[in-house]
């Protein structure tokens, strides 16, 4: 995306949630920077598929990027609640995405939300070592049994690790530890539903969407072993 398109997609973004809220059509239009009625409908349709009068119930995820010790990280978010947070170099990114899309029914936007702000706030904490629980609101669409694996990596004491076989018993299905290891997998929402925490039953590393080396860099900053800040040119 070009630095015009991703202006203008903000000021997009930010035209739908003003129409969300109830605005009018035509002084949204130019207040956000159109010149004409009709530039700023065929902006909307192109986006949402609907006019701007038919747009105002448009779920929108408002996407953005921060900088992070161990790199560049994707966060998402819907209305008030986060719905995404990825390293932006996993290769799943844009099928998490597209999922997202399909389960939520949204449109994807740049910009920034307090509820991003708020998760920004957080991690720049978390990896000085200063937070040990996220508190940002969560969006997590996904099947019943993903859910229950998500919520049991919630409850993993920061610092503490756990097998794939322990979290299948913890959520009462100890015959499905290659189902848990799957949905470990899904997981949208990287370090604040802490799957970095799961490790192999035999005490070594397993897969991680951000790769091996930041599952063990984060587990050393959990642990107290490591500064990550001291290595932002190895990573």
């Amino acid at each position: 995306m070009t630095f015009h398109a991703y202006q203008r997609g903000i000021r997009l973004g930010r035209a739908l949630g003003q129409l969300r809220e109830g605005r009018p059509v035509t002084s949204t239009a130019f207040e956000s920077g159109w010149e004409s009625l009709s530039g700023f409908n065929d902006a909307v349709r192109r986006l949402v598929g609907n006019s701007p009068a038919s747009s105002r119930s448009t779920v929108l995820l408002h996407l953005t990027r921060f900088l992070t010790p161990l790199g560049p990280m994707v966060a998402g978010s819907v209305d008030d609640a986060i719905c995404l947070l990825e390293f932006s170099d996993r290769r799943m990114l844009e099928r998490q995405l597209k999922r997202l899309g399909s389960l939520l029914r949204c449109t994807v936007v740049p910009g920034m939300t307090p509820v991003l702000r708020q998760l920004e706030q957080e991690l720049v904490r978390y990896f000085a070592g200063q937070l040990r629980k996220f508190t940002v609101p969560l969006l997590t669409p996904g099947s019943d049994f993903q859910r229950a694996v998500w919520d049991g990596l919630l409850r993993i004491p920061y610092a503490e690790t756990r097998s794939y076989a322990q979290q299948a018993a913890l959520i009462g299905r100890p015959d499905a530890v290659r189902a848990v290891a799957r949905a470990n997998g899904e997981n949208r929402i990287a370090i604040v539903i802490p799957c970095h925490r799961v490790i192999g039953a035999d005490g070594r590393l397993t897969g991680y969407g951000g790769g091996l080396w930041r599952k063990q860099r984060l587990l050393d900053l959990e642990s107290g072993q490591l500064d990550v800040d001291q290595h932002r040119a190895s990573a």
